[in-house]
């Protein structure tokens, strides 16, 4: 694959402080960058705008309905103009807790070796400390085990910054529309038998308050969606 069409979809909900770093970071390589606002009542659109991101309105809370309102309009653009059709698709949080220009390295296995699907690992040693808090370690290590122990699974993390072949992302039929979506694309890409790999990536405190992570409720509901999915599909 030579010179790849790459798009990137941000979700990103009360950024103001944060998305215009998170633009500025990401490499050049990248075609668009499209940061959906998920409702955001700040300055989170005009600060994307003047960062030169694409910025498109989600009313309906949930980070998955903001990564769908991104492939729509993706899909969209390909239908006008079918040079617009990407070959890979990164996401990305609003909130600048990864690295952004780690980009190049993620993309790296699918350039080089065909891979599909690639997750940046927010590995112990590399993460800030504080950087992600005990029920979203809990979590990740939960809901990696079950898909350790029903699918034969080699996850570690359900790290948000994740890049996927466009064609193979259309091919999974996203649905989730809150906190189930990094799971749901990991357990279909499993069920399609999608290569995958992890690259280790760093990571640090976010600016600002987690709209999950940081509240008991979103905590709660996040671990209930996962887990819904994972046995869903053991099932499956």
């Amino acid at each position: 694959m030579i010179k790849p069409l790459i798009k990137v979809i941000i979700p990103a909900y009360n950024e103001q402080d944060s998305i215009a770093n998170v633009i500025n970071d990401i490499p050049n390589i990248v075609e668009e960058v499209i940061v959906i606002s998920n409702n955001s009542t700040d300055n989170t659109e005009i600060n994307a705008q003047k960062a030169g991101a694409t910025v498109l309105t989600e009313n309906r809370k949930g980070y998955g309905y903001a990564c769908l309102k991104g492939m729509e309009y993706i899909e969209n653009q390909a239908i006008l103009d079918p040079h617009h059709i990407p070959d890979i698709i990164v996401f990305l949080d609003g909130d600048y807790s990864d690295y952004p220009e780690q980009l190049i390295e993620l993309i790296d296995p699918i350039l080089k070796d065909d891979i599909d699907f690639v997750i940046g690992a927010r590995v112990k040693n590399l993460r800030e400390e504080g950087s992600m808090t005990p029920q979203q370690i809990f979590g990740n290590w939960l809901a990696t085990f079950l898909m350790k122990m029903f699918f034969g699974a080699k996850f570690t993390d359900l790290g948000p910054f994740r890049a996927i072949k466009y064609p193979k992302l259309l091919a999974l039929n996203m649905e989730d529309k809150t906190y189930g979506w990094t799971v749901e694309m990991q357990l279909k890409a499993l069920k399609q038998k999608l290569s995958y790999v992890e690259i280790p990536m760093k990571y640090r405190n976010r600016i600002g308050v987690s709209k999950v992570s940081g509240t008991v409720k979103g905590s709660i509901f996040a671990g209930i969606k996962i887990l819904g999915w994972i046995f869903k599909y053991s099932f499956k």
